[in-house]
């Protein structure tokens, strides 16, 4: 069966950049009533990101933020059911503290709990504390992860851990009680060097491609490294969905949308990524409308947005997606009510005919 789950709007403005976009407070109160919808509606998994700094503009894009763990514990109180995914920077969080503090939501959320485990890749968020290595290539970034993810793994398993490796240094660590289920790992990567941690390290997969053959294979990929370590990963896309009564009326939301796109906080948030500032100055006078949205979109009835998701699981081979929504108090509900029931009766349909 697959899964489905929404990317809760931890952060002012959600992942729609535009003055004329609604505008997700990012507050505890409304991420519980989010998530709590999500659950009403049949959904399998919340997850928030991690975010320390903001992108400005006239939006103000992600300049609030909670802190994903906490907010996520407090979630898992709310809830009874969803899974609970929490990230957690590994270039911030001591693999000790963090084995702990996941043991702690596991116990919340009654064995729930998931860990999206990240990097830390964005200068501007870490230099503000004082905690960015510029040294660190991207190479061997992922090997600080693989290290931090091993020793977190093996805290939760063993009474002592002792590790004297490249980046974290562990003599007779202790982390006990260890969790009563395992919290689920997740990480999201697109390059050969992420998709090999994610067959060897992960339960779940997070993947972006330009075009539905790239994520096809980079889905296929994971699948294949994973079963050739006699592992299971699934993997998963992201997906905005504008919805409404008929496609002309969804159609005219993303107009709107549109018409407030943020070039400013845009701009910033490619400078953020690495982009040159004379290249992000020349893209920022072509950006059109279509670039407030984070990730790819799809808008329509419930019909058409059903047969896109069916289109995206299918035609990439992934194992679900995380939903993200213009306005998730309104939204959810009659996502919930006109689009899970029938993928959900496609799923037993496909079941029963194994």
């Amino acid at each position: 069966m697959s899964e489905y789950g929404i990317f809760l709007p931890i952060a002012n403005g959600g992942w729609l950049v535009s003055e004329t976009a609604p505008h997700p407070d990012g507050s505890y109160d409304y991420n519980k009533k989010a998530a709590v919808m999500a659950e009403d509606a049949d959904m399998d998994f919340v997850m928030s990101m991690g975010k320390w700094k903001g992108f400005g503009g006239s939006t103000d894009h992600w300049g609030r933020t909670l802190e994903s763990m906490t907010m996520m514990a407090g979630i898992a109180e709310a809830t009874s059911r969803v899974k609970i995914w929490a990230t957690v920077h590994a270039n911030v969080h001591n693999p000790v503290v963090a084995a702990k503090m996941f043991t702690t939501i596991d116990q919340i959320s009654h064995g729930r709990a998931g860990m999206n485990i990240v990097s830390g890749a964005y200068a501007d968020e870490f230099i503000q504390m004082g905690h960015w290595d510029a040294s660190l290539s991207k190479e061997a970034r992922y090997r600080m992860v693989d290290e931090w993810t091993e020793a977190v793994t093996r805290l939760w398993t063993e009474d002592s851990v002792t590790m004297d490796g490249e980046f974290f240094t562990l003599t007779d660590a202790e982390s006990r009680p260890h969790p009563v289920v395992p919290p689920t790992i997740i990480s999201a990567g697109n390059s050969a060097a992420g998709r090999d941690f994610q067959a060897r390290r992960s339960n779940g997969a997070f993947l972006s491609g330009a075009t539905m053959e790239e994520l096809r294979d980079s889905s296929r990929d994971v699948h294949e490294r994973a079963a050739a370590l006699g592992r299971e990963v699934k993997t998963y896309g992201m997906l905005t969905v504008v919805m409404a009564e008929t496609d002309a009326a969804a159609e005219k939301r993303v107009d709107e949308i549109g018409v407030g796109v943020d070039r400013e906080a845009l701009a910033n948030m490619r400078v953020s990524w690495g982009m040159p500032r004379d290249r992000v100055s020349s893209w920022t006078e072509s950006a059109t409308g279509h670039d407030a949205f984070q990730t790819p979109y799809v808008f329509g009835s419930p019909d058409t947005v059903v047969g896109h998701i069916n289109t995206v699981v299918e035609g990439a081979e992934l194992d679900g997606l995380m939903i993200i929504f213009p306005d998730y108090l309104e939204d959810l509900p009659a996502f919930g009510e006109l689009v899970m029931p029938v993928l959900r009766a496609q799923d037993a349909a496909k079941a029963a005919g194994a």
